[in-house]
């Protein structure tokens, strides 16, 4: 990059760099450990992973974010978008992080943000036959019509109760493994769910994964863009996982994903993109792992926040 957009970004990291994807996995680190090891890594901003894995206690969390000088940049609802069986625990979910995040610290707003921080972000997940052709768009199973159909009014019902109930905005980010993840996919979602319901985030990480340019895509998609997740993919784990029928976090495991700037992503064609829509606002580093290998975690946020740091984003 040959500018910085440090006054238009708050840069945060979320507790998947420690491989803290789902709750129930027993080998997450304590979430204690996440936010002091982010905190020293250099980022002031945190999503909350997963729902249930940072306590619901919104004075606790609070202090614990306040004397570490974080904010909170969104919660996330990772789940099976598609089943009306799923609804009420997704409405659920959506009451309990939309009543926590809005109770804690914020970042700024910039100038050009569309809405402000935190956000909800909003991911389908949960299916085995999808998940094992992440990446494959030619094989992978799609959804009905009507299944299609059930998981746009899921959405809307998820970003309506967020913004009418706690002033949250939601944002739909297209990921790996689930229903949501290639290009006729997102500019569906896009069509079908309108700005006015919700925004998207994209993650330049998926979309390379997935068969997408990220540059591309942040330009294609820039009038609904309002949250960025940054990754970065290693290219011989990448090429290998291609080549088997892999389950997404097992290719994670892996080390597909690796720090910001040591991979295959083209991070000056990014920042020159996000210069060129006006992109304000946050960006979130990830690199799912195996969090039985979360000692490497610290070492590598901070490389991921340095690159950024050398490059200007932050």
């Amino acid at each position: 990059m040959t500018a910085t957009m440090t006054a238009s970004l708050t840069i945060g990291c979320a507790p998947c760099c420690w491989g803290v994807d789902n709750v129930d996995n027993p080998h997450l680190p304590p979430w204690r450990q996440v936010l002091d090891e982010a905190c020293e890594a250099g980022f002031r901003g945190m999503e909350l992973g997963p729902c249930g894995y940072i306590p619901l206690d919104a004075a606790l969390v609070r202090t614990e974010f306040t004397q570490r000088r974080l904010c909170i940049t969104a919660g996330t609802i990772f789940d099976d978008l598609v089943s009306p069986a799923r609804l009420p625990q997704l409405l659920r979910q959506t009451r309990e992080i939309c009543g926590l995040i809005s109770q804690l610290p914020r970042p700024a707003a910039a100038a050009g943000q569309r809405y402000p921080a935190p956000y909800l972000v909003v991911m389908d997940w949960g299916h085995t036959e999808r998940d094992f052709e992440a990446g494959h768009p030619e094989r992978a199973p799609r959804l009905s019509d009507a299944r299609w159909a059930a998981m746009v009014d899921h959405i809307r019902q998820i970003a309506h109760l967020a913004w009418s109930g706690f002033g949250v905005r939601a944002v739909i980010h297209p990921h790996a493994g689930g229903y949501i993840e290639f290009a006729d996919e997102i500019d569906r979602i896009a069509a079908d769910v309108p700005a006015q319901a919700a925004g998207l985030c994209l993650d330049t990480g998926h979309l390379h994964y997935s068969g997408m340019d990220p540059a591309s895509w942040l330009r294609r998609h820039a009038a609904r863009l309002e949250y960025v997740h940054f990754k970065d993919i290693d290219a011989q784990v990448y090429g290998q996982v291609m080549g088997e029928r892999i389950a997404f976090f097992d290719a994670c495991a892996r080390g597909v994903m690796c720090p910001i700037g040591q991979g295959v992503l083209d991070y000056p064609a990014i920042g020159a993109t996000l210069r060129e829509i006006g992109y304000a606002g946050c960006i979130t580093v990830e690199q799912e792992r195996d969090p039985r290998n979360a000692g490497a975690s610290l070492p590598d946020v901070a490389a991921s926040r340095a690159f950024l740091a050398r490059t200007g984003f932050c």
